[in-house]
């Protein structure tokens, strides 16, 4: 079947199948009915600005699913109000968008989209969904370059062989514009127990929305990363390898909380102190009037806790501190990680804020917010090596230049597998590049953050330091 129109498909015909279909020149094909199910024997294409739409945009509650050998977009749109299951051997993207919109109703099921032999996006293709997402391949996911994308408010990538994260390209989860109540881990802002699923996560590759991680990354051979992960808590499990190359970053950077155990504290004024974690925030002052900065907290030989931030949140002018970032575990550690890149958990700094602007308080005088601080890297492996310009960050956020409290550093942990011990010295670690764990720096002489830790697994006999060299 060929569509150039508007065509309305109430029913989608499975006996016999259709061998193809395809969706092109501005042509918009809608499958309106609930819990429907489009199937053909080969492919599917939409191309030169076909759109293909399933359900209806005021109801976001259905189910649809998809089969076929091939799903092909080139400029191109598929809309789904609902959930989408989709299963295919090859799934390719070119300046496409997939927009998956679950209405913002928490019952709506995941999406999945499985393609058994690949997956590519090029050039500025999407997959966006403002629910839960899985992606689940057993061969390659590739995001090729600039603009490509995949982002959900929860996001699974899980059974591929490798994925690829090309220069330019995002995965991200949650959304940019994730409302402060949308996410989990902000459930475990305001409490010190440690999420057993951080250090012992289930073997599945599923969403699970009970849990704290936004972005897993789940039984994948080889990770490369070219482009940018982001998430606030952000997990590889049951990973082989992962390579950050040059022009690479994971970050759950000011993804952490707004609040939190070491939230730094504001005074009349509006000026906040640095929020605490790894160290103590800074102090935060005005006109010879201070308040103490965020406490530090959490175990620095296996941390798990998110960054606290500073600031007053119903006036829009408060800081986040960072996210958690955790690589393998510690039944599955990682073979081997390399960083040419950027590994970052860092406090949001008060310049960094959307707002751009600081805010008045009632006596007139302008205050501003502490920063936030910084966040935990939790990395369980056997091998590590460090480039020359690479960095693993957990850095204290700067405070305002009002008078705001510098935020304190986080909190990064080495936790070494099968360290060898042999007669001759095997090293583990090769590092070349920063390790940061630095308070940031506050709005007066006094308000600098206190440093967070560097920690590594005890040693054995012989061998000393975090690296156990």
């Amino acid at each position: 079947m060929s569509t150039d129109t508007e065509t309305l498909l109430l029913e989608f015909p499975n006996q016999p199948l259709w061998t193809n279909v395809y969706v092109q020149n501005c042509a918009r094909a809608t499958v309106p009915l609930l819990w429907s199910r489009v199937q053909v024997q080969g492919q599917i294409s939409l191309s030169c600005g076909g759109v293909l739409s399933f359900g209806l945009a005021h109801y976001a509650t259905s189910e649809f699913e998809l089969l076929a050998e091939e799903l092909l977009m080139s400029d191109s749109v598929i809309k789904v109000y609902g959930a989408l299951r989709m299963t295919v051997k090859i799934f390719l993207m070119w300046n496409s968008e997939m927009l998956v919109d679950g209405g913002g109703d928490a019952t709506v099921a995941t999406s999945l989209l499985e393609a058994s032999n690949l997956i590519v996006l090029k050039e500025f293709s999407i997959i966006h969904s403002n629910a839960n997402l899985e992606v689940h391949g057993q061969g390659l996911l590739n995001l090729s370059g600039p603009g490509d994308r995949i982002e959900a408010q929860r996001l699974v990538l899980a059974l591929f062989y490798s994925i690829h994260v090309g220069p330019g390209s995002v995965l991200r989860s949650p959304l940019e514009n994730a409302t402060t109540d949308a996410v989990t881990p902000r459930l475990y802002c305001e409490i010190q127990d440690c999420p057993v699923e951080l250090l012992h996560p289930p073997e599945d590759c599923n969403v699970n929305s009970s849990l704290s991680f936004t972005l897993q990354i789940c039984r994948v051979e080889d990770i490369v990363v070219d482009g940018l992960v982001e998430g606030s808590v952000v997990h590889f499990h049951r990973a082989r390898t992962i390579s950050v190359q040059s022009s690479g970053a994971i970050s759950a950077s000011g993804m952490g909380c707004t609040g939190g155990v070491g939230r730094g504290k504001v005074i009349g004024n509006g000026v906040g102190s640095g929020g605490g974690h790894g160290g103590k925030g800074g102090l935060g002052c005005f006109n010879d009037s201070c308040v103490e900065g965020g406490i530090s907290y959490g175990n620095a030989n296996l941390p798990c806790e998110l960054g606290s931030g500073s600031g007053n949140d119903t006036s829009g002018n408060s800081t986040a501190g960072g996210g958690i970032i955790v690589m393998g575990s510690f039944e599955h550690p990682l073979s081997s990680l390399s960083v040419e890149g950027s590994v970052k958990a860092d406090g949001q700094s008060f310049e960094d804020l959307s707002t751009k602007k600081n805010y008045v308080v009632r006596n007139g005088s302008i205050g501003g917010a502490g920063g936030g601080s910084g966040g935990t890297i939790l990395l369980f492996l056997h091998t590590l090596d460090i480039g020359d310009s690479a960095v693993l960050s957990s850095v204290g956020g700067y405070g305002s230049h009002m008078g705001g409290g510098g935020g304190g550093g986080g909190r990064i942990h080495f936790h070494w597998s099968d360290i060898p011990t042999g007669d001759v010295y095997q090293p583990i670690a090769s590092v070349r590049g920063s390790i940061r764990i630095g308070g940031g720096l506050g709005g007066h002489e006094l308000g600098g953050g206190e440093n967070g830790t560097t920690t590594g697994k005890a040693c054995p006999k012989g061998l000393y330091g975090i690296f156990c060299e």
